[in-house]
């Protein structure tokens, strides 16, 4: 999304998170302090409308005195958000333009305020179909990005996509990844339905909050 829109882009795992000053920097007072997430991205960046993905906001966890969500309440809002002051620079900046893109797969662990101030959209499970052209782009994708890919066929087999077509998105790089390996330590420039590891979890349904 970013790219589409000529954008910078900054990312933030929430899964791993345990307090909001990732988000929002931490007091200089306190050893090994630093910017948030926010400040860094705005500040580093050359866009003062970067794509702020944060991911797995069902995830996060912390006490409530540290909550990670903590620093979202106000930058969810456009009027507090152009004022917006990490706790490390004490500097106030203008993140009102940030776009936020949040991931979530149980929207009921995301708290009702942010919710509120959120659109909420709700990815469908890809059909058959569509998982297989998934399945097609990733190959190529993989096979564009290193030098090796040009030893193996610019096409996958029908066998392999209909195969990963019954797993989710995230597992079906993995698959592909094991599938050259084995294909290549086997001698061969087709990755075949033999090479793909067993047992490929099935698709879930996803989805995201903006």
């Amino acid at each position: 999304m970013a790219q589409l829109l000529g954008t910078g882009m900054g990312f933030v795992s929430m899964s791993s998170l345990t307090a909001g000053w990732v988000l929002s920097g931490a007091s200089s007072q306190w050893k090994g302090a630093r910017p948030g997430k926010v400040f860094e991205t705005l500040v580093e960046g050359a866009y003062a409308n970067p794509v702020m993905v944060v991911d797995e906001i069902d995830k996060a966890r912390g006490e409530h005195a540290y909550d990670p969500l903590g620093a979202l309440y106000s930058l969810l809002e456009h009027d507090t958000a152009c004022n917006f002051t990490d706790e490390f620079a004490e500097v106030p900046i203008d993140a009102s333009q940030v776009i936020w893109v949040a991931t979530a797969n149980d929207e009921r662990s995301i708290p009702e305020p942010i919710l509120n101030r959120v659109n909420v959209f709700e990815v469908q499970m890809p059909s058959r179909e569509a998982a297989r052209q998934i399945a097609r782009r990733l190959y190529g994708q993989i096979r564009d990005a290193h030098d090796w890919g040009q030893r193996f066929d610019p096409v996958p087999e029908e066998s392999t996509l209909d195969a990963l077509a019954e797993s989710a998105p995230r597992e079906m790089r993995r698959a592909w990844m094991t599938g050259f390996g084995n294909a290549r330590l086997d001698g061969r420039g087709k990755v075949e339905l033999k090479d793909l590891p067993d047992g490929n979890p099935r698709r879930a349904p996803v989805g995201f909050v903006h």
